[in-house]
């Protein structure tokens, strides 16, 4: 918790192999996240549909961890089971893989019902609550804005009652704009929030989302998506021929080093 609560905060930049994670702990970030997007992307399967199961992502996060020596928060979208006893049992996993913090989404894989109702999503985060005992970050997360809710009003409900009910941060992903993002941070004070990137609107500085309050900022699938990108365009150029257009990329050497370093 104490790189959420000192003066700035900082950023988490999330991971989706052990390279990835080696090259993000050799750059001098304090923390990485798993992605449970770009986790999913690897195994060729959709994110939030339950398609990736808790014990993979238990072995991911248990290898970037192992790699790095990081503290490394699991992005568990919604804990992984039904009830709350699930998800109690998804947190005591976490602990037992050496886990730092672990976010819960009020998510319900349903495409119909995308979100959960308000009791069942508050009752899910403080059985993880209950379930750290304080060995863990518990970060309770609403997903309105990414899921076709735009209701800030009730995001802020949710995420006002998951620190009641003990979150150790809040999360709400794509806010429409920086007004809704300090009124996220100001209704909830002094629990630490995350942002992902940015309100939806424009992509800020970290300095000026540290200004605005934000503790913990973090990317999600978008570095993975930003490499997909290098791929995509290397893939156009080997197909029009353009074999030195398409091989550029850090060299093996780097790669080794890197590799070793993570093995030591």
């Amino acid at each position: 918790m104490a790189l959420h609560t000192r003066d700035g905060g900082f950023v988490m930049p999330n991971a989706w192999d052990g390279l990835s994670a080696l090259m993000l702990a050799d750059a001098g970030f304090e923390a990485i996240a798993t992605s449970s997007a770009a986790l999913a992307a690897t195994l060729g399967r959709s994110d939030g549909r339950h398609e990736v199961t808790r014990e993979e992502h238990l072995e991911h996060a248990r290898l970037i961890g192992q790699l790095t020596g990081l503290p490394v928060n699991g992005d568990f979208e919604d804990g992984y089971g039904d009830t709350p006893e699930d998800v109690a049992a998804t947190v005591e996993a976490a602990v037992a893989c050496g886990l730092a913090g672990i976010g819960i989404e009020d998510t319900s894989g349903n495409p119909e019902r995308p979100i959960r109702d308000f009791d069942d999503a508050v009752n899910r985060v403080r059985s993880a609550v209950d379930a750290s005992k304080g060995r863990i970050v518990v970060t309770g997360r609403t997903d309105n804005f990414i899921q076709g809710r735009p209701d800030l009003d009730d995001t802020i409900r949710r995420l006002t009652a998951f620190a009641e009910a003990g979150a150790d941060v809040l999360y709400a992903p794509f806010p429409p704009d920086l007004d809704a993002l300090v009124a996220i941070v100001t209704a909830v004070a002094p629990t630490p929030v995350n942002v992902l990137i940015s309100p939806a609107d424009k992509v800020l500085t970290v300095a000026e989302l540290q200004k605005a309050g934000v503790k913990r900022i973090s990317l999600g699938p978008f570095l993975y998506a930003h490499a997909m990108e290098a791929l995509q365009q290397a893939t156009k150029a080997l197909v029009a021929g353009d074999l030195a257009s398409a091989t550029t990329g850090i060299s093996f050497e780097r790669i080794s080093e890197l590799l070793a370093r993570g093995t030591n």
